[in-house]
């Protein structure tokens, strides 16, 4: 199904896109909510992909694609439909490009409750916690006919994505697909439109198989079928990639085969999937460790508002020789906030010596507060958070720094005071924090850095590698790190930053996009 008009040359689509909407009564004073127009506030995001897209420079036409998340996207959706004042893109149902930094964006009006099921059933309370392994087994999963019905929401979720994207793809396009949202959008855009090059990129962890494998056959199966769909198969790290290919092989059996090392490209494995009724395809499996934005985060770290927070947390640390450990997480499960505290809780309770001469600056911000499990987790945070500094603060040193509240200028103040950075994701695909706070750190920083995150594979040399599970293996870690000798930890800082920022979010986009139409 060619799309009849002339359709877009590059095409990414991910569940989440470059730009946001509030939604805001307006009208005389006191009549908000009587009939006045609701006024849109556009918001642009950050981050590899809006970055990667803009790398490919303005003369590229190129489409973004992605969901109405709330009720101001949806709001934008219709007047761009309309043609009305928020609208009117370069073509129909496209974003107006002034709320998108001049990028072509369409919007999905999905329906609310598909979208719901969609990413918070399956997405965000399946294969997140499948590829991130926190299912608790004795309880969960469960996988009853209130996830079947959540499944038939995801397969109508990437089905609304493929038929956008076969739709306004030029004949013989480029499409890159993003994450776990869409696990099945290369398959089901390959029957509609055989004539794309298709690549999926997972941001995740992929499960190892015997983890993969609690999930039912014929969704393995879907999963694995949906990726091997695209032309490459793309990961943060090799490892991701090879707990991928074991688990395609296990789910599809015969229906899925190696490519001889002979016969494959010289610059990624491939593997070969002929379930009956479709014709055979290779999909090539590639590595792409996304890096930092040496650039950015060095200039941006050094604004005005950055040094009025830096300011704020060194008066609230106390003391001028005070030592700082730093985290900046999301409240995600998977980040493994709580135990990072048990450790320091350790830590001094080990080693008094620390007491009144550290401090811990946990930046915690909330995630994903529409679930309760997120919301309870949150909670317990704080909790182990107020019990340390019961337990050991004095009227003069608060032993634990908690802010819970998002501020990116106070992350990067928090950055730059940094002489431990402690990072200890029960699992991670990648985890950027562990590359940006080398890049930005004033003084040098020791990095603690949990095996389990992707970025071990590039930065464990230089790291203080820990178990995420072992709370007193991490206190020791976190005494090392903070008497580290300044020239060895200056050394370490600076190879951390070159392996940081050796693939930087432009070439890291242009890198995949080059594979796929080279």
């Amino acid at each position: 199904m060619v799309s009849e008009r002339t359709g877009a040359e590059v095409l990414v689509a991910s569940n989440r896109g470059p730009v946001s909407y509030t939604l805001a009564e307006t009208g005389p004073p006191g009549q908000a909510g009587r009939g006045a127009a609701p006024a849109l506030t556009a918001k642009r995001g950050g981050g590899g992909l809006v970055s990667g897209l803009s790398a490919i420079g303005p003369d590229t036409d190129a489409v973004w694609v992605c969901a109405a998340l709330g009720d101001g996207d949806r709001e934008a959706v219709r007047r761009a439909a309309h043609g009305a004042p928020a609208g009117g893109g370069p073509a129909a149902g496209e974003l107006d490009t002034a709320d998108t930094g001049g990028r072509r964006v369409r919007m999905l009006d999905i329906p609310a409750d598909i979208h719901a099921a969609a990413y918070n059933g399956i997405a965000n309370s399946v294969l997140w916690f499948v590829h991130h392994m926190l299912y608790q087994t004795p309880l969960e999963p469960v996988f009853d006919t209130e996830f079947r019905a959540q499944w038939a929401s995801y397969e109508t979720y990437n089905a609304a994505f493929a038929d956008a994207l076969a739709d306004g793809a030029a004949p013989g396009a480029a499409v890159l697909v993003q994450d776990y949202h869409l696990a099945l959008v290369p398959g089901m855009l390959r029957e509609r439109r055989p004539d794309l090059r298709i690549a999926h990129f997972s941001h995740t962890p992929w499960a190892p198989a015997e983890y993969f494998a609690m999930l039912p056959d014929d969704i393995q199966r879907q999963l694995a079928l949906g990726i091997l769909g695209a032309d490459r198969a793309n990961f943060l790290t090799r490892r991701w990639a090879a707990n991928f290919m074991a688990c395609a092989a296990t789910a599809l059996g015969a229906d899925c085969a190696p490519v001889p090392p002979e016969t494959a490209a010289a610059d990624a494995p491939a593997l070969v999937s002929h379930p009956a009724g479709r014709p055979a395809h290779t999909t090539r499996i590639g590595v792409h460790g996304l890096g930092a934005d040496a650039g950015f985060l060095r200039e941006r770290a050094h604004r005005p508002d950055v040094d009025e927070r830096l300011a704020a947390l060194r008066a609230q640390i106390g003391g001028p020789d005070r030592r700082t450990i730093v985290r900046v997480d999301r409240t995600e499960l998977s980040k493994n906030i709580v135990r990072g505290l048990l450790a320091y809780r350790r830590l001094l309770t080990d080693r008094p010596e620390w007491r009144e001469r550290v401090v811990h600056v946990a930046f915690a911000y909330p995630s994903r507060q529409d679930l309760a499990v997120y919301r309870d987790y949150t909670a317990e945070v704080e909790r182990v958070a107020g019990a340390i500094n019961a337990e050991f603060g004095t009227p003069g040193w608060q032993p634990v720094v908690l802010h819970v509240k998002d501020d990116f200028a106070r992350s990067l103040a928090a950055y730059r005071l940094a002489d431990v950075a402690l990072v200890n994701p029960i699992r991670d695909g990648m985890n950027l924090v562990a590359k940006e706070i080398p890049v930005v750190s004033d003084g040098g920083c020791a990095l603690v850095l949990s095996r389990e995150a992707g970025a071990h594979e590039e930065l464990g040399a230089d790291a203080l590698t820990v178990n995420p599970y072992d709370v007193t293996g991490t206190a020791r870690a976190l005494h090392e790190a903070l008497t580290m000798p300044h020239g060895e930890r200056a050394a370490r800082t600076e190879r951390l930053a070159a392996a940081a920022t050796a693939l930087p979010p432009d070439r890291w986009f242009l890198d995949q996009l080059r594979e796929l139409t080279g």
